[in-house]
């Protein structure tokens, strides 16, 4: 069984799979008589001939840790962002490609966000679902909405399991 261990969410260590949304270490602009900071554009929304959509999932099923995981998936023609709605922390685990089929499973990294931070995977990038800390947790979800084929599912030989 392989071991992955988890690591604190930073924009650097991510950079490769999209971009942490967040407001510290981020510049930021007055607006609304200077009664509001900006944090202008922290990610953009990627969307191929479709719309962008905003949904709320609520995750029902809180992750205890250590904890297997199965699987990774990805959406090869849209970005999908995460933002946390209750301040809450939660897994992140993604994974560099092998080739055009496959993550690499000699490359996948688990981050946890502080709760302060939200994610946007880039369109085609290896992760796993939602593993959250704690249960109910509600998610402000963007993502691509439209046709086509925007899911890909890869199943593992064996659980890899993700330890703190």
């Amino acid at each position: 069984m392989k071991y992955i261990q988890i690591q604190p969410l930073t924009a650097e260590a991510f950079a490769a799979f999209g971009e942490v949304i967040a407001c510290a270490g981020n510049d930021f602009f007055h607006i609304n008589g200077a009664h509001t900071e900006r944090y202008h554009a922290l990610s953009l929304a990627q969307a191929a001939n479709a719309e962008v959509g905003l949904s709320i999932f609520r995750n029902i099923q809180k992750t205890q840790v250590p904890c297997e995981i199965q699987m990774l998936e990805r959406h090869p023609i849209g970005s999908q962002a995460f933002i946390p709605m209750q301040g809450q922390s939660f897994l992140v685990v993604v994974a560099a490609a092998l080739d055009q089929d496959q993550p690499d499973l000699d490359h996948i990294y688990a981050f946890i966000s502080n709760g302060q931070q939200a994610v946007n995977y880039r369109a085609g990038t290896w992760h796993h679902p939602l593993l959250t800390l704690e249960a109910p947790s509600d998610f402000t979800v963007i993502d691509r909405i439209g046709e086509g084929h925007n899911c890909d599912v890869f199943q593992f030989n064996e659980n890899i399991v993700l330890t703190l």
